[in-house]
C-alpha cells in the first residue's frame, strides 16, 4: 500500500490553488525538462504540461478546467510527487505508461476562483465548437499526444450524496455518454471497467461513499466528445468528505484512485473488471445541505412547526483564501434531506452553535 503522506505536496493545501502557488513552490522542483508551455489562457497566463514515463499506453490528464474546482489539481502533484519518486509502482506505471498532466487548465478562472475562464465561458461546454484559447489548447495536446486514456478531473458540490443514503458523494465516477442514446459500446465499457477497479479500492477505504454521475448526452462536453473520438475517457468528481471542506481528505483518495488505474492499465488487468458492476454504483442525488437547522419556529415564529431549514455554503474568494459564507437554500419540509452537520434550536448548547456561525440573522430573517 502507497503511503500517501509520504507524496502529499504539503505546499499546495486548501481549496485555492492557482497557477502563481504552484509556479512559487512545487514547480520549481520538478526537472524541467518533464515541463512544457503549451498554450495561454485568456488572459495570457501560461497553460503547462507535465510528460512522465516512456511506456506505450498514453494517459491524458486535465485539472481545473473549472477554476473553483482545485481538489484534483492538489491529487495530481502528489501523484507526479509519487511517480517520480524510486518506488515498485510507479516504476511500473512509467516504464509502461507515458502520462501528459495538465494541472491548471484554466488558469484564469483558478486565479479569479470561478468556474468559468476570464471570458465567462464555461470550458466543459466549448468542446464542441471551441471558442475559446483553452479549449483550443487541450484540443490540441489531445490531437498531438494521441492518448489512449483520457481523465477529465473535477469537483462536485457538498449537496451530493452516493444514491439514496445519508452517504456523501466523496468521489463520483462518470463513463460518458458518445450519443444521446448512451450506447455502451467499446470505448465506453474499456472507461467502466476502470471505474469498477477504482471503485472495488475505495470501497475498502470509504465504504458507500462513491456515487456515479449523470450520464445525460451532452456533445458540448470535453468527455462526451472524446469518448466520441473512440478514447476511453473517465469523469472524476472529487466530493465532500465529513468534515474536510478543505479537501485534504478527498485528495487522498482522488490520488489513491488515480494510483490504482494507472497501475490497473499498466499492468494489462482491465480485462480483469466487468463493467456491468459500473451499473451497480449508486446514481449521485442531491440530498445534503452544509447545515440543516430543525425547529427553526422558535426563533422565527413566521416559520412552521414542521419546517426545517437548509444552509449551504458560498464558496467566496476573500483575501486570497476562500471563506465558506451561508446562505438559505431551502426552507420546508425536508425530512428526506440530510445535513453535514444539524443543528436544533431547542437544544440551548445548539442556539449558541447557531450564534457563533452567525446564522441567526439568516434564520430570522426568513418570510414564511
Amino acid at each position: 500500500m502507497i503511503h500517501f503522506e509520504r507524496y502529499k505536496e504539503k505546499s499546495v493545501e486548501g481549496r485555492y490553488v492557482t497557477l502563481d502557488s504552484l509556479q512559487k513552490t512545487w514547480l520549481n522542483t520538478l526537472d524541467s525538462s518533464l515541463v512544457e508551455t503549451i498554450g495561454s489562457s485568456a488572459l495570457g497566463n501560461a497553460i503547462f504540461s507535465i510528460t512522465l514515463g516512456r511506456g506505450p499506453k498514453k494517459v491524458l490528464v486535465w485539472s481545473q478546467m473549472h477554476g473553483n474546482e482545485s481538489t484534483t489539481t492538489k491529487a495530481v502533484l502528489d501523484l507526479i510527487n509519487c511517480l517520480i519518486a524510486e518506488d515498485d509502482l510507479s516504476q511500473s506505471i512509467l516504464e509502461n505508461c507515458t502520462l501528459c498532466i495538465v494541472p491548471i487548465l484554466n488558469p484564469d478562472g483558478a486565479n479569479a476562483y470561478t468556474r468559468v475562464n476570464a471570458n465567462e465561458v464555461d470550458l466543459n461546454r466549448d468542446a464542441k465548437d471551441r471558442t475559446q484559447p483553452e479549449s483550443v489548447v487541450l484540443r490540441e495536446l489531445f490531437e498531438r499526444f494521441q492518448p489512449d486514456f483520457c481523465f477529465n478531473l473535477h469537483d462536485q458540490r457538498t449537496l451530493f450524496s452516493a444514491g439514496n443514503t445519508d452517504k456523501p458523494a466523496t468521489v463520483s465516477f462518470l463513463s460518458p455518454s458518445n450519443n444521446p442514446e448512451r450506447t455502451v459500446d467499446q470505448t465506453r465499457t474499456i472507461a467502466m471497467q476502470l471505474i469498477v477497479a477504482m471503485n472495488r479500492m475505495l470501497q475498502n477505504q470509504i465504504p458507500g461513499q462513491v456515487g456515479r454521475y449523470d450520464d445525460g448526452f451532452n456533445e458540448n462536453c470535453i468527455g462526451d466528445t472524446f469518448q466520441m473520438l473512440g478514447v476511453p475517457t473517465i469523469l472524476f468528481e472529487a466530493g465532500h468528505f465529513q468534515e474536510d471542506y478543505q479537501r485534504e481528505e478527498t485528495r487522498k483518495y482522488i490520488f489513491m484512485a488515480l494510483l490504482e488505474v494507472l497501475g490497473v492499465i499498466s499492468k494489462n488487468r482491465i480485462a480483469e473488471f466487468q463493467h456491468q458492476e459500473y451499473f451497480d454504483i449508486p446514481e449521485n442525488e442531491k440530498l445534503f445541505f452544509d447545515i440543516l437547522v430543525h425547529n427553526a419556529h422558535l426563533i422565527n415564529e413566521s416559520l412552521p412547526v414542521n419546517h426545517q431549514v437548509g444552509i449551504r455554503f458560498v464558496e467566496t474568494l476573500k483575501n486570497g483564501a476562500i471563506d465558506f459564507v451561508p446562505e438559505v437554500a431551502e426552507v420546508g419540509e425536508l425530512d428526506a434531506s440530510f445535513g453535514h452537520s444539524t443543528l436544533d434550536c431547542s437544544i440551548s448548547g445548539q442556539i449558541e452553535q447557531i450564534e457563533r456561525k452567525n446564522l441567526l440573522p439568516l434564520i430570522r430573517n426568513i418570510k414564511s
